[in-house]
């Protein structure tokens, strides 16, 4: 569907999962299936550190806090592609498209830089154990925060605003949300510049958080060689085993998705990425530090406890 007046592009029809034909009511079901344990598995993360005392401490603000973004954050997206699966070519308006793409960009990088945070909090955990309580303050902690949500709307704001400064004249998006590069694919100019912005607040986002985590894990692995008993090391690397693979999986999505050269991009790959890093990703934060983490598992059996007395 083209419009030879750019004037008349007032909204955009999102194709999503259309070529899957007669399987996208199998998509709904496993999609919605994962959405919900992806919401009660973040909640349940907010509700326990909230009521728990025990979990009343940096890590625990700082996961509690990643999984309120991330809940959010799937809101943003999924209810609208799972209605999608079931009432086909539903339109949303530009200025709906940009609500939901701004969204989705100040979340997206308000985790990159909370899962930053935490693993600074591991760093100064392991490396400076005397000086945990002082240097990870309430204090550092929302400055951490708000640095990481305001990096996020900062970063949105510039995106966002040189997105929809663009004249579109195409209105099929070939997407199941507003993502950045098939919204951009509508325009009829030149895309040059948003392009290098783009991809410098691709490689900003991901690539600093990412430089940042590996010192402090560099830093924390030396530390932890250097504890005298084998069950000492191993209690250290399993305060932070938990957060490294949240890391690992997120970063690797969000590389690969944002960071990879144009000519390796189609509509298949993108949105099988796209599913990873919107229903996926999300549900890993809960699963693995309620599976991994005895804390949260201790929590959890107290408050079931309290529950059933």
């Amino acid at each position: 569907m083209q419009r030879k007046n750019l004037t008349e592009v007032t909204e955009f029809i999102f194709l999503g999962f259309s070529s899957f034909g007669k399987h996208q009511t199998t998509l709904f079901v496993v999609f919605l299936t994962v959405y919900i344990f992806t919401l009660a598995g973040n909640i349940i993360i907010v509700t326990i550190t909230c009521v728990d005392r025990h979990l009343h401490t940096p890590m625990y603000f700082f996961l509690s806090t990643l999984a309120s973004s991330e809940t959010v954050y799937t809101l943003v997206i999924v209810p609208r592609m799972l209605s999608s699966l079931v009432f086909y070519n539903q339109p949303i308006s530009l200025p709906g498209c940009a609500t939901q793409m701004f969204f989705f960009v100040t979340l997206a990088i308000n985790n990159c830089f909370l899962l930053t945070a935490m693993g600074y909090d591991r760093f100064v955990a392991i490396c400076a154990p005397l000086r945990y309580t002082v240097i990870m303050c309430k204090r550092m902690c929302a400055s951490l925060v708000c640095g990481s949500f305001g990096t996020g709307l900062m970063m949105a704001t510039l995106q966002v605003t040189a997105m929809f400064n663009l004249p579109f004249c195409g209105t099929l998006v070939d997407h199941f949300f507003c993502d950045i590069h098939p919204v951009m694919k509508l325009s009829c100019v030149d895309t040059t510049v948003n392009e290098i912005i783009n991809y410098g607040v691709s490689s900003f986002v991901i690539l600093v958080p990412i430089g940042l985590i590996t010192i402090s894990y560099i830093l924390i692995i030396y530390s932890i060689l250097k504890i005298a008993t084998a069950d000492g090391r191993k209690k250290a690397f399993a305060t932070c085993a938990s957060h490294l693979t949240v890391v690992i999986v997120h970063y690797g999505c969000a590389s690969i998705a944002y960071l990879k050269p144009k000519s390796e991009s189609s509509v298949e790959k993108d949105l099988l990425l796209s599913v990873t890093y919107t229903i996926i990703t999300p549900l890993l934060n809960p699963v693995v530090y309620s599976l991994r983490n005895k804390e949260v598992k201790d929590a959890l059996r107290r408050a079931v406890g309290r529950s059933v007395s």
